[in-house]
């Protein structure tokens, strides 16, 4: 019976020493060898994005449902566009009066408005001169008392209108031999150019009724119907964008220096294991965090560990976005990167 208890005891001893060589040393990196392949944990990023008109209207047209795959550019719906096309053709008349009021002040007056100018002018001259030689009678004959004093005053009124009036017909000849105003060129310039902008906004906003997708992806819901009137603000489209495909995982601090962008590491999922897929370190975080409680790692939760962004290359649909998976760095990764 001692002799079994003694046996016991050493087994046991036996076996704690056995636990202390093979746990404590590992822990320490100790045991591990540069070979040793690191196994992360993490997920495949779920990358959506909520698509709306940047304009007000009703919807006419749904073009897609849920679950069906569109490609960047395809048209998902459409607005009313009778409104902004009313728009941009007000823009477009205003653009064409304005831009004609430009081209006139800066081609000046005709020389057919110049001579006509100068011929009203010579027209005053001898309507002046008339007027001139009449007061020059009028006030010679008037101390003969051939003429009363009313009659002179009248003639010096025609004289002095006269004289008005060529002084006028002289100084629209002027303007017209000057030219345009430099300032008045400008400021219908001005007004040209605020009205191109105006018909460039009608025009982005009649090009805002149709819905595009930004990215290849897969809809994921239809919001709105057509028919419903919606806002910039309104959601009409929900849409999970296929490519590219990243994982999100993590990194403990002590295998930190394993990793750097760049690394080309293998990604298997628990429906294929079987089935590696090839991806490229794209992102290491500067910054430290505690472990999320969606990571499946051996670790302690308190462990503080760096995210890494991993893109999948040749991603099919056996990655779903959320999924977790299992990343394998190279086995002889080690310190520093590229």
């Amino acid at each position: 019976m001692r002799k079994l208890i003694v046996i016991v005891v050493l087994l046991l001893v036996a076996g704690a020493a056995a636990g202390w060589w093979f746990g404590i040393p590992s822990r320490l990196g100790w045991g591990s060898q540069p070979h040793d392949r690191v196994t992360l944990y993490g997920n495949v990023d779920i990358r959506q994005v909520q698509l709306g008109f940047r304009v007000a209207g009703r919807i006419e047209q749904a073009l897609v449902d849920e679950g069906d795959t569109v490609k960047a550019g395809d048209i998902l719906a459409r607005l009313d566009a009778a409104p902004a096309e009313d728009t941009v053709r007000a823009a477009e008349a205003k653009v064409a009066g304005l831009r004609a009021t430009l081209e006139k002040l800066q081609a000046g007056p005709r020389a057919a408005e110049i001579a006509q100018a100068k011929a009203l002018y010579t027209e005053s001259q001898a309507d002046l001169q008339n007027a001139e030689q009449a007061f020059e009678r009028a006030r010679q004959l008037r101390p003969g008392g051939s003429i009363s004093q009313a009659g002179l005053d009248q003639a010096k009124a025609v004289k002095d209108m006269a004289s008005a009036r060529s002084q006028s017909a002289l100084e629209a000849l002027r303007l017209l031999q000057e030219g345009t105003r430099p300032e008045d060129i400008a400021a219908a310039r001005a007004n040209l150019q605020a009205a191109e902008a105006e018909l460039s906004s009608a025009g982005i906003s009649l090009d805002d009724t149709e819905l595009s997708a930004p990215a290849d992806g897969i809809v994921l819901s239809r919001v709105r119907e057509p028919g419903a009137i919606v806002s910039p603000s309104d959601i009409v489209y929900v849409l999970s964008l296929t490519k590219p495909v990243w994982v999100r995982a993590y990194i403990s601090e002590p295998l930190l220096g394993k990793v750097h962008p760049g690394m080309m590491v293998e990604i298997v999922s628990d429906t294929a294991p079987d089935k590696p897929y090839q991806g490229k370190v794209g992102f290491v975080s500067p910054i430290a965090e505690f472990t999320p409680k969606s990571v499946e790692t051996p670790d302690l939760r308190t462990d503080l560990v760096y995210r890494l962004r991993i893109i999948v290359e040749s991603a099919d649909t056996g990655l779903r976005q959320g999924m977790p998976v299992t990343v394998r760095l190279p086995a002889d990764s080690g310190g520093g990167g590229p």
